[in-house]
């Protein structure tokens, strides 16, 4: 298989080529032949060290897997070969499906053409459903339907405030909100050259950083069942400030210290989160994708190749849609 891999976990190293031998399903594992990649901020930030690079530098010591480091989570494609333990759930050789990678399971990651996962690491994918769109889910995607379902369920007669709305993730948060969960508020935050991009995924209320204080400004259309920080920088006690009774404040990739803090801290209605791509959770985004209720905005498509320039154009935090990469 073809891969874009570390020589090791050390802080710097480019992403490069490499070949490997092409692995075997064990017993309860499917193989995917990988056809789109979506580019996470996690995936860089794991390679230069801090928090995130800590914990996946701790895992692979403990949990594997050897060799090159293989990073990424995202990826969409069919599965190739299936396990001799694997009961169908719909799961067999042909089956087009999307999923996540999981490093704490001994697994590579998906920056190849090639990934072995388990079953409840995929779920099948729908054929109005392209593989470039639903490689772009797994992380960000799932990130926002736990924002809004798993914490404090968003559902009729309730609100949501998303900041950093025209983000990867924060996209699929104004859009879960109000078109699955039925909110009846979304209110977005982002800057103002993106306020009619937010408006456009269903936000009732778009407020302007660029126009003064954005938690201020969303005071007057509260109190939030979720304030989801898409982000980071604004200060979790505002944000739990805008909360109404039993609302949550959630912290996407909350990877820094203080971050860390408020979730161990009272009065314990913060939580950091990054989305664990399991079949229930994507199952439940891939109908609203193929329902047509989530758009999945693709900035740019790169072959696999370029993911260093990928991840390069990641950094800028100029893009408002997903980078994906193509391996196939």
């Amino acid at each position: 298989m073809i891969a874009m891999a570390m020589k090791s976990w050390k802080a710097g190293l480019p992403l490069e080529r490499t070949e490997l031998p092409t692995p075997e399903p064990r017993a309860k594992e499917v193989r995917v032949a990988v056809h789109a990649i979506g580019v996470n901020p996690v995936d860089w930030k794991m390679r230069q060290g801090g928090p995130l690079g800590l914990a996946a530098r701790l895992v692979r010591v403990f949990r594997g897997p050897r060799g090159p480091v293989i990073i990424g989570v995202d990826f969409a494609g069919v599965i190739d070969a299936v396990g001799a333990k694997v009961s169908s759930g719909g799961l067999a050789v042909g089956t087009r499906v999307v999923g996540g990678t999981n490093f704490a399971r001994g697994q590579h990651g998906s920056y190849a053409d090639t990934v072995v996962v388990r079953p409840d690491q995929v779920t099948p994918l729908p054929d109005n459903v392209a593989y470039d769109v639903a490689g772009a889910l797994p992380v960000a995607g799932v990130t926002a339907w736990m924002s809004m379902h798993e914490f404090r369920k968003i559902e009729p007669g309730r609100r949501a405030l998303v900041l950093g709305a025209s983000g990867g993730v924060g996209q699929f948060a104004v859009q879960i909100a109000k078109h699955v969960c039925k909110a009846d508020l979304v209110a977005g935050v982002c800057s103002g050259k993106n306020v009619e991009f937010v408006k456009g995924l269903g936000a009732d209320v778009v407020l302007d950083y660029g126009a003064g204080d954005a938690l201020e400004q969303a005071r007057a259309h509260g109190p939030f069942d979720v304030v989801v920080d898409c982000a980071g920088g604004y200060k979790a006690s505002r944000c739990r400030g805008l909360l109404a009774k039993g609302g949550r404040h959630v912290m996407v990739a909350g990877d820094s210290p203080g971050a860390m803090i408020q979730v161990v801290v009272p009065p314990f209605r913060s939580r950091a989160i990054l989305g664990a791509p399991t079949t229930a959770r994507l199952r439940g985004l891939v109908e609203a994708v193929g329902a047509g209720l989530v758009k999945v905005n693709i900035a740019e498509r790169l072959p696999l190749v370029e993911a260093e320039a990928a991840h390069q154009k990641s950094q800028t935090g100029r893009m408002t849609g997903k980078i994906v990469l193509l391996a196939r």
